[in-house]
């Protein structure tokens, strides 16, 4: 079972149900370290003051806020405590919505709702209660020091939390200057067949972090001791016509034309990259 992240209790009216929060999701990131190309020996980084260009010490660090340039105010804990709202330990459940409503650009995180132990029936309500609804709990909770807003729906049989991004956190599309240009109805028709071909069901194993697969294939092939050299890439030359290139693009789709894929190539060589060791 993952390791909890937040402990608390989901709160509507009266009604309180113990829960703990858990990721939902797991990044699989290459995680890449800056080493001495010498010795393999990790870079460290000291942490210098900009003024003196000397190193400073953890208890002479302080955490500030630029309220103008060069004006800092100084922050301590007692200050972040005095900030804290009530149901610090609390999902305060406030509306309920049609989940449909929320726009998907309000999605930040998304966490799975367990029960705590002993709160198993209450819990078994909730979710009995909210399945046979299309509603989403609205709550305010606090998690990191930060008061945030979430939705509460119910995925296969799980309280999920989707923290959400505040209004004035989304940018007003306006700041894009997508201007409309005039477009004619045959230009129009073969976009919406171009859509047409390329629409299918939903199935999220069918997409691969491909550049991943192929960053792990170059690590691989490196360790035995391969070099490894991008394939040329292939330059088609595009129509200049849109009309055209939508005309193209239809049949391309239907398979008469095959894309073609770059690859790496990798072959063994005499001189290839060693594998380095800490000395």
């Amino acid at each position: 079972m993952p390791r909890s992240i937040w402990s608390g209790s989901i709160s509507f009216g009266l009604v309180n149900v113990p829960v703990r929060l858990y990721s939902a999701v797991q990044e699989h990131k290459l995680r890449f370290h800056f080493v001495h190309e010498k010795d393999s020996s990790p870079i460290g980084y000291e942490k210098i003051c900009k003024k003196e260009g000397k190193p400073v010490a953890d208890d002479e660090i302080v955490k500030a806020f630029e309220f103008e340039k060069g004006e800092y105010v100084f922050m301590d804990d007692e200050d972040f405590e005095a900030a804290k709202v009530e149901g610090y330990k609390a999902i305060d459940i406030v509306d309920f919505v049609p989940y449909e409503d929320i726009d998907p650009i309000y999605f930040a995180h998304t966490y799975y709702v367990g029960p705590d132990r002993g709160a198993e029936k209450t819990y078994s309500l909730l979710v009995k209660a909210m399945e046979g609804s299309e509603l989403a709990g609205i709550a305010k909770f606090v998690m990191r020091d930060r008061q945030n807003l979430g939705a509460l729906r119910v995925r296969d049989g799980v309280i999920t939390l989707e923290q959400l991004r505040y209004a004035d956190e989304i940018r007003d599309v306006a700041e894009i200057k997508a201007s409309r240009t005039r477009v004619s109805s045959e230009e129009l028709k073969m976009a919406e067949r171009l859509i047409e071909s390329f629409t299918t069901q939903w199935k999220p194993e069918k997409y691969k972090d491909t550049y991943r697969d192929e960053l792990c294939a170059i690590i691989r092939a490196k360790r035995k001791g391969k070099e490894v050299h991008a394939a040329p890439e292939v330059e088609e030359e595009a129509p200049t016509d849109l009309l055209t290139a939508l005309r193209e693009s239809v049949e391309r789709s239907r398979g008469t034309t095959k894309a073609r894929k770059r690859r790496p190539s990798t072959k063994r060589s005499s001189s290839s990259t060693r594998k380095r060791r800490a000395a």
